[in-house]
């Protein structure tokens, strides 16, 4: 189930539920993309000379747009493709918002993939008490909090993650769901460390402009056999 139910606390009326089957496997990098392998791979940083950034190649990449990410991606397939290392058929991608949230649940069903208690955040992720308020007004170095279950870290709170679909106000059911006609508005999930405890929830949701830039946003890789 995809979404969150009424009883949630601090939910909003666009996460209402709805049921939805992926198909096929699929791949999520273990942490979001650092400055490093941005970098690497890319030549650029985004994120140079910006507020609220601390530098160094473990940090997740930050200030990069959803056709930023977009080109990076692009970018990596065509380098795994040339030297053999990435199968046929298969291509990295953004996540579909199905996926992601999939991935951020770890197999739970309540509002964080520990559990519904918010108390427990600070553990798994990097949010406004342990940030913003506490005067660390960046995004961190990856894979310093726990993992969820299914081995995946900052879900809940670094920067919020691009997903591949547009933005929609209603949660679409269904069999591999992706929004692709929504508009120009992109979808980005997970906390961050601006964020309060509610907007890190797995089933929390908002869009903004594809190519809008800032000190919170970045973005994880996903493997996809099906990915178009």
């Amino acid at each position: 189930m995809m979404g969150s139910p009424a009883s949630e606390a601090e939910r909003s009326a666009h996460e209402n539920q709805v049921r939805v089957t992926l198909s096929s496997d699929y791949w999520l990098g273990a942490t979001e993309v650092t400055q490093g392998q941005w970098t690497t791979l890319m030549g650029t940083e985004p994120w140079k000379g910006e507020v609220y950034v601390k530098e160094g190649s473990n940090y997740a990449a930050s200030n990069i747009s959803w056709d930023d990410a977009a080109s990076y991606i692009q970018k990596l397939t065509d380098r795994e493709r040339q030297s053999g290392t990435l199968p046929s058929g298969y291509e990295y991608a953004l996540p579909t918002e199905a996926q992601w949230e999939y991935a951020c649940r770890g197999g739970q069903s309540t509002a964080y993939s520990f559990g519904d208690d918010a108390g427990q955040l600070a553990q798994y992720a990097w949010f406004d008490k342990n940030g913003y308020d506490f005067g660390e007004k960046y995004a961190h170095e990856v894979g310093k909090k726990k993992a969820n279950a299914f081995g995946l870290y900052d879900m809940h709170g670094n920067v919020n993650e691009w997903c591949r679909d547009s933005y929609v106000d209603k949660l679409t059911g269904g069999t591999n769901v992706f929004n692709e006609n929504g508009g120009s508005n992109r979808v980005f999930r997970g906390g961050c460390w601006y964020y309060p405890a509610a907007y890190c929830r797995s089933a929390d949701r908002a869009g903004v402009s594809s190519v809008s830039r800032r000190s919170y946003l970045g973005f994880r890789v996903s493997l996809d056999p099906t990915a178009k």
